[in-house]
């Protein structure tokens, strides 16, 4: 029975990231591994030549990180969220919620786990705290089972405004 590969679910902005770190590593890196290996056949006898084995364990290693993102770009769907969607956490809307315990405000991006970035408050869809705030409205109050303990969070305010904070985290 074949293995059926999971979708990638990307932003607009993930995808385009992708589809540039291909480009990127198809072309600026790929030119730059060759050439070190150039030079490291310029060295002499290949077999003793540990530059040239260097040189070639990296290429070994940009043709499969090449190969993976591709994979990860074939399977991948981009979703959209209108600007209308404020009310309900959908993929890709940036969430404002309050940690009801500490009275801190948290502003995140919900996105694809092939694009979380928890430092850039880029949210996984399939971590607790996205999972349990996919499909929830503004006003409601979550709680997320976290090691120590369950956290309760309120809605504050959902919408697909991705310059709405999503850079910095604010405390209110």
């Amino acid at each position: 029975m074949p293995v059926t590969q999971k979708e990638v679910l990307l932003t607009p902005e993930g995808f385009r990231k992708l589809e540039e770190e291909i480009e990127h590593l198809s072309t600026t890196r790929r030119d730059e591994v060759a050439e070190r290996i150039k030079q490291a056949r310029e060295f002499g006898d290949i077999s003793e030549n540990s530059e040239y084995d260097d040189a070639k364990y990296e290429q070994a290693l940009l043709e499969s990180k090449i190969e993976q993102l591709g994979d990860r770009l074939s399977r991948a769907r981009v979703i959209e969220v209108s600007d209308n969607s404020t009310e309900t956490v959908v993929l890709g809307a940036t969430i404002k919620v309050k940690d009801l315990d500490y009275d801190e405000m948290f502003v995140y991006r919900l996105v694809g786990s092939a694009e979380a970035d928890p430092s850039n408050h880029l949210l996984s869809n399939e971590s607790p705290l996205g999972q349990t705030l996919l499909g929830k409205k503004k006003g409601e109050v979550v709680e997320v089972p976290a090691p120590a303990g369950t956290v309760r969070y309120e809605i504050v305010d959902v919408g697909a405004d991705v310059d709405a904070g999503v850079a910095a985290e604010s405390s209110e």
